[in-house]
């Protein structure tokens, strides 16, 4: 799906430093036929004709250097908050940039890493531990917080107290007063959604978003660009490249979903692709004599009776924090399943929970939550959850969605075991520019990389997807986790030769790494 996201947005911190020197790119926005014929003064129209000409002020980066190494810059763009209708008033979007080496510098390369609801500014700024060198010193890589998110601004902001919306809920309500709590918090969250960002929320959407890119191609100075997006980055890819086809150099999406499918369609997706990570971290556990959780060989069942002990008692965890839920033991669970690396995590947290300890899990789930060391929150879930219902026009009644659940638990029993729906998007305000349907045609050859045991992403929404647009390339990466990029040598090579030379390395359908 999209929010079980990409962990690299989690674990690329970075500190900010002083920057000392500044300056500005940038064009001026005036309606244009062919981006690619004129680069430095118009903008592209793109497919569905929403290009329009926007304020002067806008189209501008001003480019400070960041810390001490002349190949790091931050910046900001101010783009239309409405570009059907400028006057409505401006983003204003936090950029970074990693440059290449002059003599190396093919072009730009706009990366995106998941969400949605994540900034992406920290996968410029992280650029050298992200990408391979070759990457590094052919391309600038340029990351930005997507519309809503992280330092641009308006930032969408809903709520603040994490643990009141999902610590205390029970996913399998015995009664009818625990199934209407479970109503009543989705329509509080969307009600502080309104109160608090509802002036802006309608155009946080992933079409916006693509059209921001165009904007900071124009502002770039480039006739093409090309892109490099993981996860719900993908979808933000393949509608970029729809709309604006004539603009593409290249574009890899990592991690693909199934761009023909409905939002609970989509739910189900990813819930089977959880249901088979989870069945193969407990197949690894069973017979690895080193997993704190084996049980003799018989961690799939201990893993059961477990969460199914933890539903009726919740665990104890630290000091002022809630006891650990089913719900919140399932969200460790999934935090864990993005990566092989995590899952060592995951057995302690298991095995302390077998003997009544909660915590550790609770660790986890905080880290899928963004949870800082003070407490607070960053907003990437408030953010994913607002650029969600502004992507999708289903607006489900509390009755519908509950028809939806047995669908999950036929999919995956284990992890998606609620007897109720979510109510995602039952409450939020109708969405008034949905994404658009996918189709990349006129962009050229886009590589679509999908790993076999991703449990976000599942390689058979990933197939969908590549299939779905004109030329989509299928990559097919043998390995669990989440994204394919890194996971081997082959994957690494795959795609870094296709960037520098889309042309010329353009994978074959069906590539295996």
């Amino acid at each position: 799906m999209r929010r079980f996201a990409t962990l690299l947005a989690a674990t690329c911190a970075v500190v900010l430093l002083a920057g000392c020197s500044t300056d500005t790119q940038g064009t001026s926005f005036t309606t244009a036929t062919d981006p690619s014929a004129a680069p430095t003064t118009g903008a592209s129209t793109p497919a569905d004709g929403s290009a329009t000409t926007a304020p002067a002020v806008i189209g501008q980066i001003r480019w400070t250097d960041f810390g001490n190494t002349g190949r790091v810059q931050t910046g900001n763009l101010l783009v239309p908050l409405d570009y059907h209708d400028p006057s409505k008033g401006t983003v204003d979007l936090y950029l970074t940039r990693h440059l290449a080496l002059p003599k190396q510098r093919i072009g730009s390369l706009l990366v995106n890493p998941g969400g949605p609801g994540f900034g992406g500014s920290d996968f410029a700024l992280q650029a050298e531990d992200i990408y391979s060198k070759s990457l590094t010193d052919r391309f600038d890589i340029v990351g930005w917080d997507p519309r809503g998110t992280g330092l641009s601004t308006p930032t969408i902001d809903c709520i603040s107290d994490y643990d009141h919306f999902y610590a205390g809920t029970d996913i399998t309500p015995d009664t009818p007063q625990e199934r209407q709590q479970l109503v009543d918090l989705a329509k509080e969250f969307a009600d502080d959604c309104t109160a608090k960002s509802g002036s802006f929320m309608a155009y946080m959407g992933t079409n916006n978003s693509a059209r921001d890119m165009d904007s900071i191609r124009q502002a770039l100075g480039e006739a093409k660009v090309s892109y490099f997006g993981f996860s719900y980055g993908s979808e933000l890819g393949a509608t970029w490249v729809t709309l604006f086809p004539t603009t593409v150099r290249a574009a890899v999406l990592d991690g693909a979903v199934d761009p023909t499918a409905d939002a609970t369609t989509s739910g189900v997706q990813q819930s089977a692709g959880f249901e088979q990570a989870l069945a193969s971290f407990l197949a690894d556990c069973g017979k690895n004599t080193k997993c704190s959780f084996r049980n003799g060989g018989r961690a799939a069942t201990a893993f059961d009776a477990l969460m199914a002990k933890i539903d009726d008692h919740p665990l104890p965890t630290e000091a002022g924090r809630p006891p650990l839920t089913r719900a919140m033991a399932l969200t460790a669970v999934a935090q864990a399943l993005y990566s092989p690396a995590i899952w060592p995590e995951l057995q302690t947290g298991l095995n302390d929970a077998q003997h009544g300890d909660g915590t550790a899990l609770l660790h986890l789930y905080d880290d899928y939550y963004q949870r800082r060391a003070d407490g607070t929150y960053d907003n990437s879930l408030e953010a994913f959850q607002v650029i969600t219902c502004d992507d999708h026009p289903e607006r489900p009644t509390v009755a519908e969605d509950d028809a939806a659940a047995p669908r999950y638990q036929r999919a995956a029993p284990r992890f998606s075991p609620n007897t109720t729906g979510s109510y995602t998007c039952t409450f939020f305000p109708k969405s008034i520019d949905p994404m658009i349907a996918p189709t990349g045609k006129g962009a050229g050859p886009i590589l679509v990389m999908g790993t076999t045991g991703d449990p976000a992403t599942p390689l058979a929404s990933t197939r969908v997807m590549a299939s779905t647009l004109e030329d989509g390339r299928l990559v097919i990466v043998k390995a669990e986790g989440h994204t394919g990029y890194g996971a081997n040598t082959c994957s690494s090579r795959v795609v870094d030769n296709y960037l520098i030379d889309p042309v010329k390395n353009a994978p074959k359908n069906g590539t295996t790494c």
